[in-house]
């Protein structure tokens, strides 16, 4: 196997390097890359123009932000000699499922650690049972403290040592990943915008921006303020300081993860019918809503900004 260097960041003077093994030639031959960016015309982007960057369409199984923060995580997991990943995630969770189709793909045994004890039962789920995932539930309580000591034990003598890979796949591997999308955009722009689930993709994009550009992130959760700090935790672990060339919205959760407004029914609805097309209402939909209300209350006013379509277009 022969040896690489990737994924450099270069956020002012600072230098991220990631040594790792081509183990997954194959499946990245299978990607869209680059994928589109395309700019999209509506009357609610007012002077504002508006380029879709369609992360989306990178695979049908692992689209977007997905693979992006998941490249490095499962090259380092092969590198170490792991057979199997482990990984967190809610019922209604892309995450898990892209987790699932790798590790298909590049035969590694995958178990998905499934927030609440009800067992729910949901096509996401189901496909990842489907590619070969072991799914095991955990109460509430106890996937509050999923990174605890006591409980990672408990799961690696279940599991038999897996390699864990972070909840939506943050960390500091993820930024490289994202880099490679931040070089992908070769039009001018002056911002991106972005969901949040874990804040993962909005810190790996403002690691990467050239200087001059900002990346505005779009939270899905309801009263999930500690991601700022989990996003300049994150800068700080990888880079050694802090940025500020970001910022998150948490006014446009929609009522909280996975849920949906009136509001947001009504905004995609129309968008799908004069476009042929929407987002997803979980992520992008929501972080869509948030920029056209941005707009239209004077921000972005004769700027071009970049809305990337972190995953997949129709809803589950």
């Amino acid at each position: 196997m022969s040896e690489i260097v990737a994924g450099r960041l270069r956020p002012g003077n600072a230098t991220i390097a990631v040594r790792c093994t081509v183990v997954d030639g194959v499946w990245e031959a299978e990607l869209t890359l680059p994928t589109p960016l395309v700019e999209i015309r509506d009357p609610a982007f007012g002077r504002t123009r508006v380029l879709f960057k369609r992360d989306d369409l990178l695979h049908p199984d692992v689209p977007g932000n997905k693979w992006r923060k998941l490249k490095y995580l499962v090259r380092d997991a092969r590198e170490r000699g792991a057979g199997t990943l482990l990984t967190f995630g809610g019922a209604h969770s892309n995450h898990v499922r892209a987790v699932a189709a790798v590790g298909e793909r590049l035969g590694l045994r995958t178990i998905g650690v499934i927030r609440g004890e009800e067992r729910p039962t949901n096509p996401g789920l189901r496909r990842a049972e489907e590619r070969g995932m072991v799914l095991h539930y955990l109460d509430r309580s106890t996937y509050r403290r999923k990174t605890d000591p006591d409980v990672l034990a408990e799961l690696h003598a279940r599991f038999g040592d897996p390699y864990v890979v972070p909840e939506g796949g943050t960390s500091s591997l993820a930024l490289p990943g994202l880099a490679e999308m931040v070089r992908e955009l070769d039009r001018p722009y002056d911002a991106v915008v972005c969901a949040v689930g874990t804040g993962g993709t909005v810190a790996g994009i403002a690691a990467a921006l050239p200087a001059g550009r900002r990346v505005v992130g779009i939270s899905a959760l309801r009263g999930a303020h500690s991601l700022d700090g989990d996003v300049d935790a994150l800068h700080r672990a990888a880079l050694g300081h802090g940025l500020d060339n970001w910022t998150i919205e948490h006014r446009f959760h929609c009522g909280g993860f996975a849920r949906r407004s009136p509001e947001l029914d009504t905004f995609l609805t129309g968008f799908r019918g004069r476009h042929g097309w929407a987002p997803d209402r979980v992520y992008v939909g929501k972080a869509l809503l948030g920029l056209v209300t941005s707009i239209g209350e004077g921000r972005f006013a004769g700027e071009t900004v970049v809305l990337l379509v972190s995953g997949p277009a129709e809803e589950e």
